[in-house]
């Protein structure tokens, strides 16, 4: 049993090593410019145990991108008794700015990945699922999960917040065009709004 439970390890460690640096060497450069041969040098693997762990090149590519868009993920916090949802959503705002900041490089190059999708259906459906998901974490902060599953209308909604909290962490990250401070003052009183006043106009025309 412990050698069994020792090969799985080294093999998820192999895989994750691979990840590891082909990330890397996506990051650095473009697409066509980097090969399976390359980062399996760099990984210190041997080529065919890149391709048995992702096959081409391509899915390898996918594999990056999927694991890139999921990190950092958006905390959800635990519920506290008599805890507030601006008390929830500030919690929420400030794990995931934190969270931002200590992966920042990661971040940005994920978010460019996400706005390279054109014309490219298997990075469209990855970078769709991250933002519905990314949706999913919200509305379970804010306490809408049953609302928005009942009115399509309130998940496109906070489609348009998750895509403007994107952008705000590009100015902040990127441009130092927005503080950090600044970022979550826009997020929490945006969301707030939505909650509190948007999201109620909008499904009370129904």
């Amino acid at each position: 049993m412990g050698e069994r439970v020792r090969v799985r390890k080294d093999r998820d460690e192999r895989r994750e090593q691979i990840l590891v640096c082909a990330r890397e060497l996506f990051s650095e450069r473009p697409y066509e410019e980097v090969s399976n041969t390359e980062i399996a040098a760099v990984a210190g693997v041997s080529r065919g145990l890149l391709n048995h762990y992702f096959g081409t090149k391509r899915e390898l590519y996918l594999a990056v991108v999927e694991r890139m868009l999921h990190i950092p993920p958006v905390p959800v916090p635990a519920y506290e008794p008599g805890a507030s949802v601006r008390e929830r959503v500030t919690e929420s705002i400030t794990g995931w700015l934190e969270l931002l900041e200590r992966n920042a490089g990661t971040w940005l190059v994920a978010l460019d990945m996400a706005a390279g999708t054109a014309g490219d259906d298997d990075l469209a459906r990855l970078v769709d699922a991250a933002r519905e998901g990314a949706v999913d974490h919200i509305t379970e902060v804010v306490g809408l999960s049953r609302l928005a599953a009942e009115h399509p209308e309130v998940r496109s909604a906070l489609r348009g917040f998750s895509g403007m909290a994107e952008a705000a962490t590009r100015e902040w990250l990127r441009h130092g065009r927005l503080t950090r401070a600044q970022v979550h003052l826009l997020l929490e009183e945006t969301i707030m709004h939505l909650i509190e006043e948007t999201v109620p106009r909008m499904t009370a025309q129904d």
